[in-house]
């Protein structure tokens, strides 16, 4: 028994030391396993992580869409290598953001001409301006307007500019539409124009008129925010070129109003603004403030910017009239940059006289930004609609869509002024697939702020914000940008072609691919109220020209807005406040 016992305790102690060995050369073998798997990561990591294998590459053709051999892929790896050591000794150098690529876009093709002589100014015959019984009514005149009232010392620019400061207090919090006052500056500049006029010196249209600029035009020793936390304190010391042109003519800046941070919609770093139609309502973007304000009578006019449809769209929601210049009308020096190749600064005014008194002001080159032509604008308000020759976008009219009945509306009014509409279409190229190039440059002006890791401070952290779309178009290689731009360049002859015909088209202000087409192409375009939906906010109808071809696009929308009366509509504003 002892035997037995002894015998079978011996072999359960071999046994189980036999488990134990092996227990133990599992974990052995797994810690060694482990140390080995760490350190290869952990090599990876500090050292081939940072490197660039031939499955790096692999894993990129999936995004760009292509697929190369083994071989290939091994032959372009030392090439490779060296670009991005080359990225990193670019990325060393301060680009600030006004810095333009080496490259122009130009909108001209082959074969165009344009007028070069400059003719007279040209002003309406309006009859005289009263004062009306409660002052605070000609807070919502046009500048036409104001100018009279002005001109004859009806009214004194001071007495203008206290009204105006005082509805941006009263109204400016709620409709979020203003960042900063310039109180102080502006009451002192509307005091010099007031001496300048007691004394016999008129400068023009816009003398003692108060306005208000898009919160990326520069000033100097105010701050101009981009809408956006990063830059919430910056101050650029140095006016714009619209600002001084503005300055030159006699204009009294009042506010910077609000714009959609870095030019996106109409949230910016403390809010968003406000449709002085429906306080429920956005107001737009990325002119957000401009268009908000001169809605509300809080401003005479104001100067918004557009990239893709920055000023046709928050004009259009806020029901206020918008000039979307050609592309190298206006000097874009100390405005902020988005996207050196569709960038265009406009006026946003409550009538398109207005919009052609200030354009006249701030059109033209000032040797500072080199895309700016140097061609005439000659404006004349009497032209006859029989020079202008009209088409529409036939197969955009007939499509089902909001606001339809507003625009069909629209045609029939310029039908009853004996206009004949030509119809014409769009030219058919895959333009929605363009529209990487605005994310493509936009990222590359704000590549710092990708790279800092600062873009977490803007307050939309959403998929359709700019951080997202600044990092996604990290993505977008260079080949495909510049392809797209050649076949931007086969889309501007094909609408060259499209003009011969017209001088001026109308279409839906949305719903089709124009909005994009005719930023890409760089056409001028004027937006103007054409009612309201059932809802009773305000809808538009847009109205593209020629390139530089703003005085007939004007008179064209003239024309319209003079039979119609939806631009002196305005909200009431105390049934929301």
């Amino acid at each position: 028994m002892i035997k037995k016992f002894i015998k079978t305790s011996m072999g359960s102690l071999i046994k189980n030391k036999a488990g134990s060995a092996r227990i133990w050369i599992f974990i052995f073998i797994f810690l060694i396993g482990l140390l080995v798997i760490g350190g290869a990561f952990a090599l990876y990591y500090f050292k081939g992580g940072k490197k660039i294998i031939t499955k790096d590459i692999k894993a990129a053709e999936k995004i760009i869409g292509l697929n190369f051999t083994r071989k290939e892929r091994k032959m372009m790896l030392d090439n490779l290598k060296d670009n991005l050591s080359r990225y990193k000794e670019l990325r060393k150098v301060n680009i600030q953001n006004q810095v333009p690529p080496s490259i122009f876009f130009n909108p001209v093709v082959p074969g165009m001409s344009f007028e070069k002589e400059q003719k007279p100014f040209t002003y309406s015959a309006y009859a005289e301006i009263q004062m009306p019984d409660n002052f605070e009514d000609i807070a919502f005149y046009p500048v036409t307007a104001l100018a009279q009232l002005i001109k004859s010392r009806k009214v004194t620019s001071v007495q203008l500019t206290e009204l105006y400061l005082k509805r941006l207090k009263k109204y400016g919090p709620r409709l979020e539409c203003v960042i900063t006052l310039t109180e102080d500056m502006a009451l002192e500049q509307a005091k010099h124009m007031d001496e300048e006029i007691a004394a016999g010196f008129y400068r023009g249209p816009l003398h003692g008129i108060p306005w208000g600029a898009k919160d990326l035009l520069s000033t100097k020793g105010i701050k101009t925010t981009w809408g956006a936390m990063p830059y919430k304190d910056q101050i650029i010391d140095e006016d714009a070129t619209v600002v001084k042109r503005l300055e030159e003519a006699g204009a009294v800046l009042v506010a910077k109003l609000t714009m959609g941070a870095l030019a996106w919609g109409d949230v910016w770093f403390d809010g968003k603004t406000r449709n002085p139609w429906n306080l429920k309502q956005g107001s737009s973007g990325s002119s957000a403030g401009p268009a908000a304000a001169t809605a509300a009578g809080l401003v005479g006019f104001s100067i918004g910017t557009e990239t893709w449809g920055s000023i046709v769209s928050p004009s259009t929601r806020c029901g206020v009239t918008g000039l979307r210049p050609t592309y190298g009308r206006v000097s874009r020096y100390g405005a902020m940059a988005l996207s050196w190749s569709m960038d265009k600064i406009g006026p946003i005014c409550r009538s398109v006289e207005d919009c052609a008194l200030v354009f006249d002001v701030i059109y033209g080159p000032d040797e500072k930004d080199l895309s700016v032509v140097d061609l005439p604008f000659n404006w004349d308000p009497s032209l006859d609609l029989k020079e202008i020759r009209f088409g529409y976008l036939k197969e955009a009219f007939e499509k089902d869509y909001k606001n339809k009945k507003n625009d069909e509306a629209s045609l029939e009014a310029l039908r009853s002024l004996g206009v004949e509409l030509i119809p014409i279409d769009l030219p058919q190229l895959p333009i929605n697939s363009l529209s990487f190039i605005l994310n493509a440059e936009a990222a590359a002006a704000f590549d710092e702020l990708t790279r800092s890791g600062k873009d977490d401070l803007l307050v939309r952290q959403v998929k359709r914000a700019w951080p997202n779309v600044f990092r996604q178009a990290r993505f977008i290689p260079a080949v495909e940008y510049i392809q797209a731009n050649r076949i931007r360049i086969l889309l501007m002859q094909k609408m060259a072609e499209k003009m011969k015909g017209i001088d001026v088209y109308v279409a839906p202000s949305f719903g089709n691919s124009n909005l994009l087409l005719t930023n890409l192409t760089g056409h001028p375009t004027v937006v103007v109220p054409n009612g309201f939906d059932e809802k009773g906010n305000p809808t538009s109808i847009s109205f593209i020209g020629g390139l530089f071809e703003e005085a007939k696009t004007l008179s064209a929308a003239k024309a319209y807005q003079d039979a119609t009366d939806f631009h002196l509509k305005h909200p009431k504003l105390e049934d929301n406040f």
